[in-house]
């Protein structure tokens, strides 16, 4: 486990990097403690991904408009305040946009799968 102390991050301070998509690019503004990954992360307009992720991730939508497509064919849709978690290798997908989005997204050891972890419930209140 790695400690992190309290400090902020002002995000405009961090050096972008760039990584191109099947169409458009993506500038990922990235800070890392130990197997903790948090990025501020922007699509182009017309980005979509060069790859299928199989990755967790805590994704919020800050800005604009992304679609992730999932490898059984379906789509979701985000808009600004909403957001999509996923574990480590419980669900194939890419991202794409026609407007452009801005994402805050946490990723980690911590959404690995496990055997001996009980499925969370998809009603908030239970």
């Amino acid at each position: 486990m790695y400690t992190i102390p309290f400090h902020t991050i002002d995000w405009s301070t961090l050096p972008a990097t760039r990584h191109a998509g099947e169409t458009g690019f993506a500038l990922w503004h990235t800070r890392e403690y130990g197997d903790l990954r948090v990025r501020l992360v922007e699509y182009s307009p017309g980005y979509r991904a060069d790859h299928w992720c199989e990755r967790g991730h805590i994704l919020f939508c800050l800005a604009g408009e992304l679609d992730t497509e999932l490898a059984d064919g379906s789509t979701v849709r985000l808009n600004p305040g909403m957001s999509y978690q996923v574990s480590d290798g419980l669900s194939r997908h890419r991202s794409t946009t026609t407007t452009g989005a801005k994402l805050f997204i946490v990723d980690g050891g911590f959404l690995r799968a496990s055997a001996t972890t009980p499925e969370s419930p998809l009603d908030p209140t239970a």
